[in-house]
């Protein structure tokens, strides 16, 4: 019977464990999606600013310090959004790595508890049998005392 709590423990750390997993994969979806739409807010800023820098350009010339700016100002966004892709892709891996964890977790609890199940279904057959062999045992006990009653009885 200790076994069978002790078991139970671990079935109940490794459903703790699957938990906890399943806690960070819900945190690291989070933090991706956040990702991604940070990384869709730079690139819809992005349009809009080439947008509206076609929209100056075609309606009459454009200075060479206003062109510089506009430049500068592409480049830092070219290069926010290059860094936020590479948030984005830590983020994806994160997401597999710990989707990884969780499907390791659930693996585990279902074994432990098909386990435990098995291990309380052959302590079941055992206690079955225990207690088939002591009635056995007893009808048995019943069955020579009725003979040796009998026996005396012939004899007397």
């Amino acid at each position: 019977m200790s076994n069978l709590k002790t078991l139970s423990k671990v079935v109940e750390l490794a459903t703790r464990r699957r938990d906890d997993a399943l806690a960070a994969l819900g945190q690291a979806q989070r933090e991706l999606q956040a990702a991604q739409d940070q990384m869709h807010q730079l690139r819809s800023y992005a349009d809009e600013a080439l947008q509206r820098w076609a929209t100056r350009s075609t309606g009459g010339g454009v200075d060479a310090n206003l062109l510089h700016h506009h430049r500068q100002f592409m480049e830092k966004i070219t290069h926010a959004i290059e860094f936020q892709r590479t948030v984005q892709s830590s983020r994806e891996a994160l997401v597999d790595k710990v989707q990884a964890q969780v499907y390791a977790a659930e693996r585990d609890v279902a074994g432990l508890r098909k386990y435990a199940e098995r291990q309380q279904q052959a302590l079941d057959l055992r206690l079955l049998r225990q207690e088939q062999k002591a009635t056995d045992e007893m009808a048995l006990t019943v069955h020579l005392r009725q003979i040796q009653s009998q026996a005396q009885g012939l004899r007397s």
